[in-house]
Parts: structure tokens; C-alpha cells; sequence
């Protein structure tokens, strides 16, 4: 085996999948992969591509909580410890966070012991782990070109790679959208992520009845809903005559986004860098109580490209969300403009662009 690489990660998918986006790209070049995470995260790592994992102590705490910050120390301390006592067996040539607070003790053991570090920031804010290990890390990678909560010599150094997305995922920046035809189907799909997704699971449902008749016959809309929402919304659509498939999950993600017409859905980084990556007009509703209000600033990016329609929850009514769509899906030619617009900032190759900095890293050892 290659040169071994800590890729550590906190404990959700949205953490999780860039990370192994990364992991793939650097396995391929022949890299070993040690995957360092919590309990939490092993629940999204099962297709992990990792030669070895390494389970950490971490532990969150809400900022006026002294006792549940005092746990949180003791528990990152605790990983570290744990962290250092791997890195000397297998002595990993560098070490990538992701950020999530299981990523923290990882990064810090390796700084301990002078190991090139590097970290991701996913979204446009710099989270609070990735915020505190700025200053101390080798590198800084981020997805989006503003890194909000950052202090200027961090702005300075970071490097805009993107951020990965699944193979299935990239292989749609190869093809073409395809506005609605006249008289033709108009596919919508509908994502709802699993905090706050009562608004869209129930909203989007109602706006969709309020459409003109011509249009709703149309309509096929594929939609993610709570699973205590699911027959409130299958019942709107019913009664609206509208060809609806409502289901908690949808595994062929990458296969409905191909054949979209327009998305609704929340902003989380990975969303918006999907939709860029596959083109795809959007309705954007960014998680109010997102920390740091980061959901708002992903969407400016596709929002001020042209490839996307904000709408803010403490605005947003089944009235205006309506006339939103109304107006959209009547027009084609703006969907294909707004498609054309997400496209132009995307970042096909954030995976190798990644790699190759996370090799370059590696290289100041």
C-alpha cells in the first residue's frame, strides 16, 4: 500500500459523504485510508472506503451549558489521547478534517505530533471545529468562494476546491438539461432534509394544489416527506388530480435530479453543489435555524449566479411559494437560462482538486 492518510469526519452525512468523496479519489491513486470518527458517524460510513477506522471520544455542548462543555472537554481530551496512540502505529503522512466536533481530536493529535494537517469546510460559513483549527492547521480547503466567520489571514489561505459529490452526481455534469416541451410532462422534485422538513413536506404540497388546473395536469412530482407528513401530502396531491410519488427516501437521488425540471429544497452545502454540478433550476428554502444562518449563504451563491430563487422561511407562504412555481414552470426558457446559470459555478472535480491539495499537504513532511 501507498502513503496512509487520516481522513477524519464528523457525525452526519453532511460531513460524512465529502469525506468520502475524497477517500475514493486518494484510494484511487493508491492512497490507504483510515477513516476517524465517532459513533454517530459510523452510521453513515458503511460504504466507507476505508482500509482501517478509528473511533473517537467527541462530544458537543451548547454554549451556556458549563457542565455539558465540561463533558465535551473531557471527551475530546479523551480522543486525542486515543488519536495519538493510533497515528504512532500507523504513522499516516497526513491527516484531513471535515469538521463535526469528532474530527477535532484527530487534527488536534496530529498537530501534536507535527503531522500535515489540512481541513474542508463544506459550507459557506466556516464551521465552529473548523473555525477554532484554522489558525493551527497546514491547509484550508472550502467549497464555496466566501468563507464567512473567518478571520482575513484564514480567507487568505484558503483554497477553493469545491465540494465533492457522489460519482453518480458528477456524471450529470456531462449531459444537457432538458427544458419542458410544450404540452409536455414537467417533472418536480422535492427534498426535504431531516431538521425543520415539516415546511416542505407540508407547504410545497399546498402550493402545488393552488396551481392552475392546466398546468397541475402537467405536473409528475417526486417529493421527500416525513413519514407523518406522507398522507396529508398524498391526499393534497390526490385531490389536486396531481401524479405524485411520496416517499421518506429516495435511493436513486442522482437518477430524479437527471430528470428534473426544477427542485425544491433546502440549502445545505451539498444540495447546492449538486444542483450546480447537475445544472438543475432550484427553489431554495434555507434551514432557518442552521447554525450561523449558513443554509442562507450557500444558496447566494446559485442565487446570485441566477440559478436558483431564495425563498426565506419567515417569508415564504403557500400563497407566494405559488406564485413562485407559476411563474417558473410556465416558462421554459427561464428554466433553462436558470439550469445554464447553476452549471457555470460548479466544481466537477472537487474530489482530485481536494486530492491534489491533500498530496501537496502530504509533501511537507
Amino acid at each position: 500500500m501507498g502513503k496512509t492518510a487520516v481522513v477524519a469526519a464528523g457525525g452526519t452525512g453532511g460531513h460524512l459523504f465529502p469525506a468520502q468523496a475524497l477517500a475514493e479519489a486518494l484510494a484511487a491513486r493508491g492512497w490507504r485510508i483510515v477513516l476517524a470518527t465517532d459513533e454517530r458517524g459510523a452510521a453513515y460510513a458503511d460504504k466507507f472506503p476505508a482500509d482501517d477506522r478509528i473511533a473517537l471520544s467527541a462530544r458537543t455542548a451548547k454554549a451556556g451549558d458549563p457542565i455539558g462543555m465540561a463533558r465535551a472537554g473531557l471527551a475530546v481530551a479523551q480522543g486525542v489521547l486515543q488519536a495519538r496512540k493510533a497515528f504512532r502505529t500507523l504513522d499516516p503522512a497526513v491527516v484531513v478534517g471535515f469538521g463535526g466536533y469528532p474530527s477535532l481530536p484527530a487534527l488536534l493529535a496530529a498537530i501534536a505530533q507535527k503531522r500535515p494537517t489540512l481541513i474542508h469546510e463544506q459550507n459557506s460559513v466556516l464551521g465552529r471545529v473548523n473555525r477554532y483549527l484554522a489558525p493551527k492547521v497546514d491547509r484550508i480547503a472550502c467549497a464555496f468562494p466566501t468563507l464567512m466567520k473567518a478571520d482575513p489571514k484564514a480567507k487568505a489561505r484558503a483554497t477553493v476546491v469545491g465540494n465533492p459529490v457522489r460519482p453518480e452526481i458528477r456524471a450529470l455534469f456531462n449531459t444537457l438539461y432538458q427544458a419542458p416541451e410544450p404540452g409536455g410532462r414537467i417533472r418536480v422534485l422535492i427534498t426535504g432534509g431531516s431538521q425543520g422538513a415539516r415546511l416542505l413536506s407540508e407547504l410545497v404540497p399546498q402550493a402545488i394544489a393552488k396551481l392552475p388546473e392546466p398546468l397541475r395536469m402537467a405536473l409528475i412530482v417526486q417529493q421527500q416527506s416525513r413519514p407523518e407528513s406522507m398522507d396529508v401530502a398524498r391526499r393534497t396531491y390526490r385531490d389536486a388530480l396531481i401524479e405524485a410519488e411520496i416517499a421518506p427516501f429516495f435511493r436513486d437521488m442522482a437518477g430524479r435530479l437527471g430528470q428534473a425540471h426544477l427542485v425544491i429544497g433546502r440549502a445545505g452545502a451539498s444540495t447546492c453543489c449538486e444542483l450546480a454540478v447537475a445544472g438543475r433550476p432550484a427553489i431554495l428554502v434555507p434551514l432557518k435555524i442552521a447554525t450561523d444562518d449558513h443554509q442562507r449563504y450557500n444558496a447566494r451563491l446559485l442565487e446570485e449566479a441566477g440559478g436558483a430563487a431564495v425563498a426565506l422561511e419567515d417569508e415564504v407562504t403557500v400563497d407566494s411559494m405559488a406564485g413562485a412555481l407559476n411563474a417558473l414552470l410556465k416558462d421554459p426558457e427561464r428554466l433553462a437560462r436558470m439550469a445554464a446559470s447553476a452549471k457555470s459555478v460548479a466544481q466537477p472535480d472537487a474530489a482530485e482538486k481536494l486530492a491534489d491539495l491533500v498530496e501537496e499537504t502530504a509533501r511537507l513532511r
